[in-house]
């Protein structure tokens, strides 16, 4: 692919095209946005694009396409593998302005939500018609619905909603010619050739850019109970989550698996956290269950609890008593990554296993990787009703972090990926590939993934102009030996 930088006479068309909202090519108001989420790469761009219709992104995609310069579209910049991270010369397109929701249809379970809306923008809105968007995370006060469909999020209620694909019901999308798919219609059957909406759900930005996403709701929550509870090891915490489906059903819609070492981190440097349970435990698990109101939530989960303790499952466990104590538990959990990342640098996975082998792989890999490299010690937490594990490897303590962070990432990261491709798993489970997992990517993709990838990726964007350089590896890329 023979790219170009954007010209001087370009920029001026889009200058004049877009105005001085839509429009900067200064380096200190462009600096925020060209690095990734994490700090680790650091890019370039001749501007930053910044449209508020999707008439007004055709139009950069049409410019752009006529002189073979790139777009790199960007959200909420949250990516964990840098891959809306922009590079030189290029044109970065924040979809951040357009972050309208068009229409909320709770007769239909539907909102209409333009690319750059907030994730918890979202939240607020459905509540406000008596729905909700059934996928949370970390990131939700910065993730945008363009950014969370392009990567394929998952999130703590993957378990009964499935990831963000699962949710995207109509999609609109420019592509690579700047002509405009629009597939808004929220059809529950709709039998007309291949599925474009997940075509582009999961494909970062590499097929199109997406402006705007039919999303499902459903009916707002009417209790929840929300338990935190202590156990000695994962084959026990996924014995308490079957447990819990046989007696509560559908009810259960999150189930988060965290070592001791990961909770006390969090105390240790996030303000204002507390232990949820005395007495010490190796493991833990975050639970959440939904309710109609006229289940009488808390009876059914404390006996369900009770059997569990008396089984000897689970050793102890504490419900929230208030909302404002469930949120407390969450928060235990979605600060782990900045506690972590406060107490040093660690070379970070995010895979995924068949979710019978999970408890036992995250065990056997952490054995295997803290054997190989001495000293190393292993953080490895997740949601365990999907297989997803969040497999860590900090540095041994008294050494300096970066400095064994420089010297061990890729072979670290290339031990535990083989590990998890001989577990049947993925190595990439919810974050996606973007630039930092590339290279893996085209090692362990295998053959017929890589190239269906890349003649879909050819015959939609033949000029290469959309995101280059992440997902979809080239037949010439291949990792470090």
């Amino acid at each position: 692919m023979n790219l170009n930088d954007a010209s001087p006479a370009l920029l001026q068309q889009l200058k004049q095209r877009l105005g001085p909202k839509g429009f900067t090519d200064d380096l200190h108001d462009m600096s925020a946005w060209l690095t990734d989420w994490r700090g680790r790469i650091t890019g370039g761009a001749a501007a930053m694009l910044s449209p508020a219709s999707r008439d007004e992104v055709a139009d950069i995609v049409r410019l752009a396409a006529a002189e073979r310069v790139p777009i790199v579209p960007q959200g909420g910049n949250t990516s964990m593998v840098a891959g809306a991270t922009p590079r030189s010369g290029s044109l970065l397109l924040s979809l951040r302005r357009m972050n309208r929701i068009r229409a909320l249809q709770p007769e239909e379970n539907v909102a209409i939500a333009e690319a750059g809306v907030i994730l918890s923008d979202l939240h607020r809105a459905a509540g406000n018609v008596g729905r909700r968007f059934p996928l949370s995370l970390a990131a939700k006060d910065s993730a945008t619905v363009g950014g969370l469909i392009s990567t394929n999020a998952g999130g703590t209620q993957v378990l009964r909603f499935g990831p963000m694909r699962a949710l995207v019901m109509g999609i609109e999308v420019v592509l690579p010619d700047g002509s405009l798919f629009e597939g808004l219609s929220a059809l529950q059957k709709d039998n007309r050739g291949y599925d474009l909406r997940q075509l582009f759900a999961g494909a970062e930005g590499t097929l199109g850019i997406i402006t705007a996403a039919a999303l499902r709701l459903e009916p707002a929550i009417e209790q929840r109970v929300v338990v935190w509870a202590g156990l000695s090891s994962p084959e026990l915490a996924l014995q308490a989550l079957r447990a819990l489906e046989r007696r509560l059903g559908d009810a259960v819609e999150g189930f988060e698996l965290v070592p001791d070492q990961a909770l006390a981190l969090v105390l240790k440097h996030i303000d204002r956290m507390r232990a949820p349970l005395g007495g010490s435990h190796a493991w833990h698990v975050l639970v959440e269950a939904v309710f109609p109101h006229e289940a009488k939530a808390n009876d059914q989960v404390e006996r369900a609890l009770a059997d569990l303790i008396e089984q000897g499952i689970v050793e102890d466990a504490a419900i929230a008593a208030n909302e404002a104590h469930a949120e407390a538990f969450w928060a235990l959990r979605e600060n782990i990554s900045e506690a972590e990342r406060l107490d040093g640098i660690s070379v970070k996975h995010d895979i995924s296993v068949p979710v019978s082998v999970m408890p036992a792989f995250m065990q056997s890999a952490a054995h295997a990787v803290e054997a190989a490299f001495a000293g190393a010690r292993v953080l490895a937490f997740g949601h365990l009703g999907d297989g997803n594990v969040h497999f860590n490897v900090r540095s041994p303590e008294g050494l300096a972090p970066q400095g064994w962070f420089d010297a061990n990432n890729e072979p670290v990261s290339r031990m535990v990926h083989d590990l998890v491709t001989e577990a049947g798993g993925s190595i990439s489970a919810e974050h996606g590939i973007g630039q930092l997992k590339l290279a893996e990517f085209a090692r362990l993709g295998g053959a017929t993934r890589l190239a269906a990838l890349r003649a879909i990726k050819h015959a939609l964007d033949p000029i290469g102009i959309m995101n280059p350089g992440k997902l979809v590896p080239l037949a010439s890329v291949t990792s470090a030996p």
